[in-house]
């Protein structure tokens, strides 16, 4: 299995509801009509996220939301795309956005935590507040199930340009869980901290910090 990752800036401040639309009543749905497309949700960097975080860098500082699909294997990656050139003739695409770290991650490991019944696989699917997430080098995720409000961990490596993903999926206080997990205890990570949900028809985060 892979995770299909996009870290996205909305490169115009006033767009961030237009753009939010568009990803999850047009573009979202579109994406599971992909035979292999397990699952597919965004987060959102919230500006209360950007408090609670633990690392940032240069390469994702400017970033506002975490896509992530999960994909049956390689084998729908091209029909993958493929989808995405197709939106793109339709202009169906949103213009005001770039994606400043996106593509496949193999599935490298998968925990949940003692306490909830399903099993590691399952752990996605299961509803969440949301997620933790550490980019950078890889790290002992395996551990981070017994932090209070995790429910379980994926994690994700690209070992060709030796980047690490691991996502905790958080079901309890997602602040305190942010606390708690910091950077992981990984080394010199690109980018720690929590992502809040994506509510259906609330996509007000930005609206006091875009200028009248």
């Amino acid at each position: 299995m892979l995770g299909f990752f996009s870290f996205t800036e909305v490169t115009d401040p006033s767009a961030h509801e237009a753009y939010n639309a568009w990803h999850q009543l047009d573009h979202l749905p579109e994406q599971f009509t992909i035979d292999g497309i397990e699952f597919g949700c965004r987060w959102v960097r919230s500006p209360r996220c950007r408090e609670a975080e633990s690392a940032t860098s240069g390469l994702l500082d400017a970033f506002h939301y975490m896509t992530l699909y999960l994909l049956r294997d390689e084998t729908v990656v091209p029909e993958f795309f493929a989808l995405a050139r197709r939106l793109h003739a339709e202009d169906r695409f949103f213009a005001a956005r770039r994606a400043l770290l996106s593509g496949p991650f193999p599935v490298v490991g998968r925990w949940a935590a003692p306490r909830v019944a399903v099993s590691p696989e399952a752990v996605p699917y299961r509803p969440a507040h949301g997620v933790h997430v550490v980019v950078g080098p890889a790290l002992d995720a395996g551990r981070l199930v017994d932090q209070h409000g995790v429910a379980g961990t994926w994690q994700f490596s690209d070992a060709e340009h030796g980047r690490t993903i691991t996502v905790s999926f958080v079901d309890g206080d997602l602040w305190q869980a942010a606390a708690a997990l910091g950077t992981g205890g990984g080394e010199a990570p690109e980018w720690a901290g929590p992502l809040e949900r994506v509510d259906a028809f609330r996509w007000d985060w930005f609206a006091t910090l875009t200028p009248q």
